[in-house]
């Protein structure tokens, strides 16, 4: 069987090593080159992995034995990367958030619709053995109708292009709201259709973009939803963060911790703890799963869709922000 033959596309996100790991560990999947106007971000994998780069990213694009692309770049450049992408005929995983407005996620849809190639959101947290497990047992009806849900994906402030406006879009709101969102959409079936929201720079009164956020939500089904999305873990901490949720039933209830799954290391050369994740590696099953859907010629599991309904959230929240009142979606 051919392989399927994926490039990348910036590497201004730190997922995109372990994105590239990933690939690179799949037999039916091979990595073809890496564009990145940055040559020194990623002149070490290049070298150490044997990999083509590429300055310019629509040289890659124009290479017609490329299938896929794995996009991860700012946000800001998200949109213009996707739609380049699906017309060139190739299919798309795209990290989050999705964009940074909706006019331009509704834009890299219809590009990818209109040119007959998948668009996949990168959600990995849809792959954490706690979420699964958890997914399931909601299926199963254990805890019978969701009522609420109460949610956390808390880190550390990242620096760099994050904390700039232009190139971010957003804060913490918007860079850590998408990930829990959607497994809140994920579980409950059903759109948000209110969000109420604050954020502010509480942490890091230097900042140009909000580093504290709560968004309230209320879904089409009734369900309310609750998420803290702040950049709050100092330093010190132990990790980058956390994503946490607790599903509240009519017949019980979830506690989810996603991240668990970890050994405490206490070092002295580092002068601080440590949590060593032993889980599941939630980007090679991610990357799997959207790998072995092309090669079956099946839709992505991750939509483009389901990375819209995530991002407008944050986007109304930032609205609702604004106004100091709740936004209809």
């Amino acid at each position: 069987m051919n392989k399927l033959k994926v490039g990348m596309i910036s590497f201004a996100h730190g997922h995109a090593f372990s994105y590239l790991d990933a690939l690179l560990r799949l037999p039916d999947v091979e990595v073809v080159g890496i564009a990145d106007e940055s040559a020194s971000r990623v002149e070490k994998v290049v070298r150490e992995r044997g990999l083509t780069y590429y300055e310019d990213y629509r040289e890659l694009l124009a290479n017609d034995a490329v299938d896929a692309v794995v996009i991860c770049s700012e946000n800001v450049h998200h949109a213009r990367l996707t739609i380049d992408a699906a017309h060139a005929g190739k299919h798309v995983v795209c990290e989050k958030p999705l964009g940074i407005s909706v006019e331009e996620m509704e834009r890299m849809v219809a590009a990818c619709r209109d040119n007959g190639v998948q668009l996949m959101t990168a959600f990995p947290c849809r792959y954490l053995a706690a979420v699964v497990r958890a997914k399931e047992a909601v299926d199963r009806g254990e805890i019978g109708d969701i009522v609420a849900i109460k949610g956390t994906n808390r880190g550390s402030m990242p620096g760099g292009w994050f904390v700039d406006p232009a190139l971010s879009g957003g804060g913490a709101l918007l860079d850590h709201t998408v990930h829990v969102m959607d497994l809140m959409n994920w579980f409950t079936g059903s759109r948000v259709k209110e969000v109420y929201a604050y954020a502010a720079a509480l942490f890091h009164e230097e900042l140009q973009v909000d580093d504290a956020g709560m968004i309230h939500v209320k879904f089409e089904n009734g369900v309310f939803g609750v998420l803290d999305t702040s950049w709050s873990r100092p330093k010190s901490f132990p990790t980058w963060g956390d994503v946490t949720m607790e599903i509240v039933g009519t017949k019980g209830s979830i506690a989810v911790d996603a991240l668990a799954q970890k050994n405490e290391l206490f070092s002295e050369a580092t002068g601080k703890g440590h949590h060593l994740f032993w889980g599941d590696n939630m980007d090679y099953y991610m990357m799997k799963s959207f790998t072995d859907a092309l090669l079956r010629g099946e839709p992505a599991p991750i939509s483009g869709e389901d990375g819209l309904r995530s991002a407008e959230v944050a986007l109304a929240g930032y609205a609702s922000v604004r106004s100091g009142q709740p936004v209809k979606l």
